[in-house]
């Protein structure tokens, strides 16, 4: 009994130490989330924005709640909207100025 209870303590420690912070993907996202947002892709590119903003706080309320994968998920799809909602406004923002 003492040797199952044991083991399944030592089990649980071990799946805690497998998990690392995602430290590196919280901030890349929060960088590309900026950036975007100087961009101007709140105006010129709201829908990814805002689903580059949905991923970004679900990622910063896993991470709170230590759900790293969780966070690491939502960091990395965070930043790819990011990124693709920036270079949309950037580009919106090129063509209207060649219009003009």
């Amino acid at each position: 009994m003492r040797v199952s209870l044991l083991f399944v303590l030592l089990l649980l420690g071990a799946c805690g130490l497998t998990t690392t912070r995602p430290k590196t993907e919280m901030s890349l996202a929060q960088a590309a989330f900026m950036a975007a947002k100087e961009a101007g892709a709140d105006i010129h590119a709201s829908n990814l924005f805002r689903k580059a903003e949905d991923y970004y706080l679900k990622a910063k309320s896993a991470y709170r709640r230590k759900y790293f994968n969780k966070a690491q998920e939502y960091a990395l799809l965070s930043k790819k909207y990011s990124e693709q909602a920036e270079y949309s406004a950037v580009r919106k923002k090129a063509l209207e100025g060649n219009a003009e």
